[in-house]
């Protein structure tokens, strides 16, 4: 199994969550905004996870 890079993780997240909260602002309404708060909510957590400390293991 492949191994994937946190950041490329996380600008994965952010991209999604970015994509999802266009989705929500199209559609309107309050399903709209529910959707687009997840989504915010994704491009949040990604930002914050770029900047989390990385544990390194020892080998």
């Amino acid at each position: 199994m492949r191994k994937v890079k946190s950041s490329t993780t996380s600008w994965v997240i952010t991209g999604l969550g970015t994509v999802v909260t266009g989705i929500g602002k199209m559609l309107g309404g309050k399903i709209g905004a529910a959707i687009a708060g997840f989504g915010l909510a994704h491009v949040v957590l990604g930002m914050l996870d770029r900047i989390r400390p990385t544990v390194r293991q020892r080998s």
